[in-house]
């Protein structure tokens, strides 16, 4: 009996861990998918490749994923992306490209079409890929 009980608390265990890994995969983003949101949405005020300078509106976004918020030289931070002490970390990064001012209220950025959250979270994983 107790060798059924365990047999069955294992597979219980895997069913569970299979529901997260799908879960997990479910919510994270396609990197290439995420290259077309950022050329169409992104790309006219930020530049994404090392090196490459600042865009006319925003900050390089080489190396996001991990920095600290306000970081980038030669940019010029609101005062409340200054004083955030944010760092960029996934969720957050998500949470600004569908919401900037929730994220730091008084943040200069703004969006003239917010990405779906697919389109959000699949940005990020393209982001990531910018290291």
């Amino acid at each position: 009996m107790a060798r059924t009980l365990a047999i069955s608390m294992l597979k219980g265990t895997g069913a569970c861990i299979a529901a997260i890994a799908l879960t997990a995969s479910a919510t994270a983003g396609d990197a290439a998918k995420g290259a077309d949101v950022f050329k169409k949405t992104c790309a006219s005020c930020h530049t994404i490749d090392k090196g490459a300078g600042n865009g006319p509106l925003g900050p390089n976004l080489f190396g996001v994923s991990g920095r600290a918020a306000a970081t980038v030289p030669n940019f010029k931070y609101s005062p409340a992306i200054k004083n955030s002490g944010i760092v960029w970390t996934d969720d957050k990064l998500t949470a600004w490209a569908q919401n900037p001012q929730k994220v730091i209220p008084g943040a200069k950025m703004v969006l003239i079409h917010a990405p779906t959250a697919d389109q959000a979270n699949d940005v990020v994983a393209y982001l990531a890929t910018k290291k």
